[in-house]
């Protein structure tokens, strides 16, 4: 737990930093975080195929190579031309190629499987960091995008420990049990608690950075509520804060699913009391395409 507590504190201390980058320094400040989801793409893709057996070194090094290159393509393309995302899919398709090579050419070495693998560890650890970096650069107050993303994924997790933790015993019944045994339902119920508090808390930080700024105005920080302008600002974050929680939740099992299907309990040790990058982004790397919906859709 001291462990698992340090770490925390330090990967709390690092997200502060780099939002103040983020917050002086726009556009360009914001370069911290994609270094951030580089190494997540990078880092991740390394655990998985770790883990997962009956890939070989061929596939494993193609594989890695475009979660490297992944995230700082979408974003120089996207800072430059505005076409991040075709780029990337054009990227992806040369080195589902590649690795369509790869299994021809050296079949035997290289299976079906193998390659299979090798797309899904692309599409999970690569293309899901890009959608991370795409919150970052979204057009309009992706301050507030970066910040409703981390803090609500936070407070899920506070949530559901806590809930877990306290009433667990009381109420024991299982959220998932044949892939994550000791999750109750309360405890995803927490969770959901506490991405709705997490929505609220990011909404109150971003109106303040804005405040300090001089920039506030009537709304909050700036946003037009797109869907419904009847609604208060603070209701929408909310709202967004439960539907980020549902999807952390189910990140974080899925996560689980794959650390059973190959029988390891952490995807690696980088990360003292967490594990590896994995077990500690897993959320995240869900709750992007929410979050990334949210302010290209409903929040602008």
């Amino acid at each position: 737990m001291r462990k698992r507590v340090i770490t925390g504190v330090v990967y709390v201390l690092v997200w502060i930093v780099l939002c103040v980058l983020k917050w002086l320094v726009p556009v360009w400040g914001g370069l911290g975080f994609d270094a951030l989801f580089c190494a997540i793409s990078v880092l991740g893709s390394l655990e998985l195929l770790r883990a997962v057996k009956g890939v070989s070194y061929s596939q494993k090094i193609l594989t890695v190579a475009f979660c490297a290159v992944a995230v700082p393509l979408y974003t120089v393309t996207q800072l430059t031309t505005g076409g991040g995302f075709i780029a990337l899919a054009v990227c992806f398709g040369v080195y589902v190629l590649a690795l369509a090579a790869f299994n021809v050419f050296n079949y035997g070495v290289c299976t079906v499987k193998g390659t299979a693998t090798c797309i899904f560890t692309m599409i999970y650890c690569g293309v899901l960091s890009c959608i991370l970096s795409a919150v970052n650069h979204v057009e309009n107050n992706s301050t507030a995008a970066v910040i409703l993303l981390f803090l609500t994924v936070m407070f899920t997790d506070s949530g559901a420990f806590i809930f877990g933790s306290l009433f667990g015993k009381f109420v024991p019944r299982k959220l998932a049990p044949k892939v994550s045994p000791h999750k109750t339902l309360i405890g995803g119920l927490g969770g959901i608690i506490g991405g709705m508090l997490g929505g609220i808390a990011a909404y109150g930080l971003s109106v303040g950075l804005n405040a300090l700024n001089g920039v506030i105005n009537s709304d909050v920080i700036g946003t037009a509520i797109e869907f419904s302008t009847g609604i208060p600002a603070i209701v929408v974050f909310m709202l967004a804060g439960l539907v980020i929680s549902v999807f952390a939740q189910i990140g974080d099992l899925f996560e689980s699913a794959i650390k059973r299907e190959c029988n390891v309990k952490d995807m690696g040790k980088l990360l003292p009391g967490h594990g590896g990058v994995l077990d500690r982004f897993d959320s995240m790397l869900f709750c992007g395409v929410i979050v990334l919906v949210a302010f290209l859709v409903v929040i602008i």
